[in-house]
């Protein structure tokens, strides 16, 4: 249990400084593009993939770090991306919306809508191949009334697909929930379509790990989809209230993980981020032929 302690803190500090790093670093005009960071969101992210292996795939939001790296995207592969530099995830530059690896089953940070359509393409080749294999498509609350994301939902639960659907809600989409949605429930919609709905506290990252756990065992031996609805409020980068991650770990210490672990954690953390960035800004830019090869 101590080692999925560290692994989950690890996970959700790693997230946590490499968007504050992004933030500092599009504040300075280093990065191009705008930034969509997941801050608040750690323990969604880590919950969930914390479950996942070689088998599984996964379709991030356009806040799409905290996904990446739950998901096993390297890290410094992501930072020099962001930078647009050749030795990034994807060699060329894409920016936030674009980071992925196929190889690890990252899909993509997709745009607002992509994830649950994607995601059903990879459950439904799992199903047919019988590998086992459990799809999880992140989206947000401003996304959950979209007819891309209610036919996903309606195709996971006929085709029986082993799908896992989280709904990050952070109460701020836009439109506003209350003029575009009667419903104040997203977990609720479940119903409709046949499957399992929970909603789940986003800043406990032991409630999210549990419902997640059960979710993606019951979809491994053919269940069906499952609608999680993830609550939290998002938080602005270097805002005091830290949120899941200073609740987990105060929980941790409280049940006996010592503190000197957490902060060696955290030193290491710091380092890794640091070196991404430098590796990042020493690295070349793409040549033109990597524009065209479409890696």
């Amino acid at each position: 249990m101590t080692g999925l302690l560290r692994e989950a803190y690890r996970m959700m500090r790693t997230i946590r400084v490499f968007e504050q790093c992004v933030h500092d670093a599009s504040a300075r005009g280093e990065l191009p593009g705008a930034e969509r960071l997941h801050a608040g969101d750690e323990a969604a992210a880590t919950g969930v993939c914390l479950h996942l292996d070689e088998r599984d795939a996964i379709a991030g939001t356009q806040r799409g770090y905290g996904h990446c790296i739950a998901g096993g995207v390297d890290v410094k592969g992501m930072m020099a991306e962001l930078y647009g530099r050749r030795t990034g995830s994807r060699r060329r530059g894409g920016g936030a919306l674009h980071i992925a690896d196929l190889a690890r089953g990252m899909l993509g940070a997709n745009g607002v809508l992509g994830g649950p359509s994607l995601i059903c393409g990879t459950a439904l080749a799992a199903k047919q191949q019988g590998t086992g294999g459990v799809g999880v498509a992140f989206f947000g609350d401003g996304a959950s009334g979209d007819g891309a994301t209610l036919e996903a939902l309606h195709l996971a639960t006929t085709w029986c697909l082993p799908v896992l659907f989280i709904a990050e809600n952070t109460a701020w989409p836009r439109p506003s929930r209350g003029w575009s949605v009667a419903s104040d429930s997203i977990a609720d919609r479940a119903a409709a379509f046949g499957m399992p709905g929970e909603i789940v506290d986003g800043l406990d990252f032991f409630a999210v790990y549990e419902a997640a756990g059960e979710a993606i065992v019951r979809a491994r031996n053919g269940g069906g989809p499952t609608l999680i609805e993830v609550r939290r409020f998002a938080i602005p980068p270097g805002c005091a209230y830290g949120g899941c991650l200073e609740r987990f770990r105060g929980t941790v210490l409280d049940g006996g993980l010592e503190e000197s672990i957490l902060d060696r954690i955290d030193g290491e953390v710091a380092a890794l981020v640091a070196a991404s960035v430098a590796e990042a800004k020493a690295a070349p830019e793409p040549a033109s032929a990597d524009l065209e090869t479409g890696a």
